[in-house]
């Protein structure tokens, strides 16, 4: 969260001619509530399958460019089905960084917590092992939404 997925993810769509889908967004429209109440109400674990499940979906779909939320690898299928339909391409950030890009936002359940940075810095490191399982990583703490963009292009493959 807060590193620009969906930011990076609309202007790459857009650049590609592709369509755009914020995978949390998703389940919002799905579940008629936001991420923060289906944590609250159901818990992580619901979320997760329900995430699971829109994943399987959209994979199947050609042309998308999907961002998703952080904590989807944290399944490894969900790995499998990305790097199987897609390219999986992490977007990565500076604690200090995701939290000022993040702050204000309550609708962020995992960071409604007492120290939010310490929390970030906790789901970072946890996630580490997860996130170098993609194709590629790009630190986007100190470049522009454009320049991401611009390195994304050189990996992802052409279209006809």
């Amino acid at each position: 969260m807060g590193s620009g997925k969906s930011a990076v993810g609309r202007e790459l769509a857009k650049l590609k001619k592709w369509q755009f889908l914020d995978l949390d967004e998703l389940i919002e429209l799905r579940e008629k509530r936001m991420i923060a109440d289906i944590f609250s109400k159901e818990g992580e674990p619901y979320f997760r399958k329900v995430e699971k499940q829109a994943l399987k979906e959209i994979s199947q779909q050609k042309g998308f460019i999907v961002a998703c939320g952080g904590g989807v690898v944290i399944d490894p299928e969900n790995i499998k089905i990305m790097k199987e339909t897609g390219m999986l391409i992490c977007l990565e950030a500076a604690p200090e960084v995701i939290l000022k890009r993040t702050a204000g936002f309550a609708h962020r359940p995992l960071l409604n917590v007492k120290d939010p940075k310490k929390q970030i810095s906790l789901l970072l490191k946890l996630r580490a092992p997860y996130y170098a399982a993609a194709h590629k990583i790009i630190d986007t703490s100190k470049i522009s939404i454009k320049q991401v963009v611009s390195r994304i292009l050189r990996f992802i493959p052409k279209t006809k």
